[in-house]
């Protein structure tokens, strides 16, 4: 294994993730944690700015009754190819080209207009990290690769920040201009720019700030349904007994109920109602817990992942 410190050269401790660069390495992009501020302030800033802008406008297309304010939504999310230059995820769970990135987008794009509509009509489905919770087949490895090509520009800048704080990254086989999309947030459009990246082997590099990457994203389907969902539910139903105390049904018993076993459509049915009956934001409660529970990326896990 030979990571990016490694093969450089540097013997300072860095601030982006130490990857290895022959091969993926089983972390992934999590936009909850750039969200939360993780990392370099200035990069997080305009990286949120990036994914608010993107997601603000398909959702806005989403609602839309125009067919073109549609065909665009459609178009925005199928500008996807896997970003391999980060080295991160597993390439046989991303995007196969052009043609893997349309049909993702299409999946996405049919969820956000159907199952999760009135979701996103009524801001609970709003960020680019809630996507896990609710469509089908969009985890890790996918939920990183959108959320890489939205932010590609802030990566490409903290990059350039790396080389001029580690001149030895513009060593090896030298930099290369290399043309990437992006995403524009002033135009709200995709655009291809020219960006300066290091080079191992000849194959461009990528580096992402060490708190942006995790083993598995803070936000899934599962631990939403686990904790947040079935703790709502739970509350819902509660009842006191005459001395005070709160008797809830357990979890093993709602998880076997009709209409509360594990699925997206449950999950899509269940924080509607929640939102319907009294206005409660479960997505938000989740988030909530979520930052209550966060756990920073530490060096050594980062070192099991990219081993």
């Amino acid at each position: 294994m030979t990571t990016v410190t490694q093969y450089y050269g540097i013997t300072q401790n860095v601030p982006f993730l130490d990857v290895n660069v022959h091969q993926d390495n089983r972390m992934y992009v999590d936009p909850f944690a750039v969200r939360m501020g993780i990392g370099p302030k200035r990069f997080a800033t305009s990286a949120n700015h990036a994914t608010e802008t993107f997601f603000n406008m398909v959702t806005r297309c989403a609602v839309s009754r125009s067919r073109a304010d549609h065909a665009t939504g459609l178009d925005l999310l199928q500008h996807f190819e896997e970003p391999r230059e980060t080295r991160l995820g597993m390439a046989a769970a991303g995007f196969d080209g052009h043609g893997g990135a349309a049909g993702v987008g299409a999946d996405i794009w049919d969820v956000l207009t159907t199952d999760a509509h009135a979701l996103v009509r009524i801001g609970i489905l709003k960020q680019i990290e809630d996507m896990p919770l609710f469509v089908p087949g969009v985890g890790n490895d996918i939920t990183s690769d959108l959320t890489t090509r939205v932010i590609y520009r802030p990566l490409a800048d903290f990059t350039k920040a790396m080389v001029g704080k580690y001149p030895a990254l513009a060593g090896g086989t030298g930099l290369a201009t290399v043309s990437r999309q992006t995403w524009d947030p002033s135009s709200l459009t995709w655009k291809d720019v020219d960006v300066e990246l290091p080079t191992v082997d000849g194959q461009p590099l990528l580096l992402v700030p060490k708190g942006w990457a995790r083993h598995e994203l803070t936000l899934s389907a599962t631990r939403f349904y686990d904790t947040s969902l079935l703790t709502h539910v739970q509350m819902q139903r509660a009842t006191r007994t005459k001395d005070g105390r709160l008797l809830t049904t357990p979890k093993d018993r709602l998880r076997k109920e009709d209409g509360l076993k594990r699925s997206y459509a449950t999950i899509v049915r269940q924080v509607e109602a929640a939102y319907r009956k009294d206005r409660s934001d479960v997505v938000e409660e989740f988030k909530e817990f979520a930052k209550s529970r966060y756990a920073p990326t530490t060096d050594d896990m980062i070192e099991r992942r990219t081993t």
